[in-house]
């Protein structure tokens, strides 16, 4: 069973992303967020194995929720969740310690995909980047926020 806790600042996303995960058999919802604090509070006291984390949230925004939750449990996955497919924001996400970064347009069984493939100690990224990435180019795409 693999433990999540899902962050969120819009609470139609957190209800969708419960409502998916919770049908799933071999993952469990532990709790959710909507602000990056509350979500670094949670995930030290929860301690799920992964944590999906909205990049662009009020009061803490994800990225810096991912760097204070990996400096406390460095062995804790986070993905990140975005509307923005952007290299900036990939490379924001994983300068913070993000295993993986999927958009919030992914098919649900490719999350639910994403979660296993990174709590397997795996990285996953928004599908259709990876070449880019694997082959040192850089896409031109519009910044991050």
């Amino acid at each position: 069973m693999t433990k999540v806790l899902i962050v969120d600042d819009h609470p139609i996303v957190r209800a969708g992303l419960l409502e998916l995960l919770g049908s799933v058999p071999d993952i469990e919802v532990v709790g959710f967020a909507g602000r990056g604090d509350v979500a670094v509070q949670l995930a030290l006291s929860l301690r799920p194995e992964v944590v999906l984390m909205d990049i662009e949230m009020p009061v803490m925004d994800g990225i810096e929720a991912t760097r204070a939750i990996l400096d406390e449990a460095p062995d804790m996955v986070v993905i990140m969740l975005s509307t923005f497919d952007t290299v900036e924001c990939l490379d924001r996400a994983v300068a913070a310690g993000a295993r993986g970064f999927l958009r919030k347009d992914v098919p649900p069984m490719a999350l639910v995909a994403g979660i296993r493939t990174a709590a397997a100690t795996w990285v996953s990224f928004i599908p259709g980047l990876e070449p880019a990435l694997l082959d040192g180019k850089r896409p031109s795409l519009l910044p991050c926020s």
